[in-house]
């Protein structure tokens, strides 16, 4: 089996680009981890980037994009069901799998196959719950022998996922894959330049169409609320759309959203090296060449280590 390898990062550090290179260079299949990609007609403001996908002459595929429409409600645990399917399918090919993407959710999801992804919720059990205080919440979760996520404890909500995960699994034993490898490689910037990438990125975007693309979605029925919370490019241009923004604030106010999105997706990525899983980041002073190479060369040299 073709280990899986996975290049993240934050929004505009040109993840899909070097993406697409090397599987390319490595025969391999992408598989998008992006929570809003898997909708169709959501292109321009997902930075689905299509265009990049072609290269040398050569279509390279990408899974779970545009698999399902726009308003519907996709869940972690149908991306962590989509991801092994597709995974399945790449080596059945005899494919190299290429996980992209800087939902952090799902990518540790796979990573560490969380069995939480496949608990659907218990109304009965969440109903019971709600009876009870936070402290009783949480010394309630304490009598089990394994918590699925450290940050369990945090809020309420968490709280009452973590026990309804845990009597799930008391009928419903979870199994990992043992014969699943993987190996990680992190895109980023300095702060500066990423600041510059994500401006220069929305000011294409809005060149591109992004406006006339959210305002197709509204035309084909999915509601202003549902858009809004998308998020990001979908919420601001929504609201520039409802007249609450002008042109300029819908600009500004994205922008300095985008950041802030940027900087979470990193501290996610730094959460998950603290709980270890090792991220290889590539140099962001090499040139492109120089990056794909070393991604390459690591994963070459990897399949040959998991051999012996």
């Amino acid at each position: 089996m073709n280990p899986l390898l996975t290049i993240l990062g934050p929004t505009a550090c040109g993840k899909t680009h070097i993406a697409v290179e090397v599987a390319y260079r490595l025969g391999g299949e992408i598989i998008s981890a992006d929570s809003r990609q898997v909708f169709r007609g959501m292109d321009i403001g997902t930075g689905k980037d299509l265009g990049e996908y072609r290269v040398h002459n050569t279509d390279i595929p990408c899974l779970l994009t545009d698999i399902r429409q726009p308003g519907y409600e996709y869940s972690a645990g149908e991306f962590y069901r989509d991801f092994w399917q597709a995974f399945d399918g790449i080596q059945q090919r005899k494919h190299v799998p290429i996980m992209c993407g800087g939902t952090g959710f799902y990518i540790e999801s796979v990573l560490k196959q969380y069995p939480f992804a496949l608990v659907p919720e218990n109304p009965e059990l969440r109903e019971k719950l709600s009876e009870q205080t936070d402290q009783q919440l949480a010394q309630l979760l304490q009598t089990y022998v394994k918590l699925h996520n450290h940050t369990d404890t945090e809020s309420r909500q968490r709280l009452v996922r973590a026990i309804e995960i845990q009597e799930y699994q008391r009928t419903h034993p979870f199994q990992k894959r043992t014969d699943f490898r993987y190996i990680v490689f992190g895109i980023a910037y300095p702060r500066q330049t990423v600041m510059q990438r994500i401006r220069q990125r929305l000011e294409q975007r809005l060149q591109q169409g992004m406006i006339t693309e959210v305002q197709t979605l509204i035309d084909g029925g999915v509601s202003h609320e549902r858009l809004m919370r998308y998020g990001l490019e979908y919420r601001y241009v929504t609201l520039y759309l409802l007249n609450r923004l002008t042109y300029a604030d819908m600009v500004e106010q994205l922008n300095i959203a985008i950041r802030q999105f940027a900087k979470r997706q990193m501290t996610w990525f730094r959460r998950m090296e603290r709980n270890g899983t090792h991220i290889q980041w590539i140099d962001h002073s090499i040139g492109f060449e120089d990056k794909i190479s070393t991604i390459t060369d690591a994963y070459n040299q990897f399949c040959s280590q998991q051999m012996q």
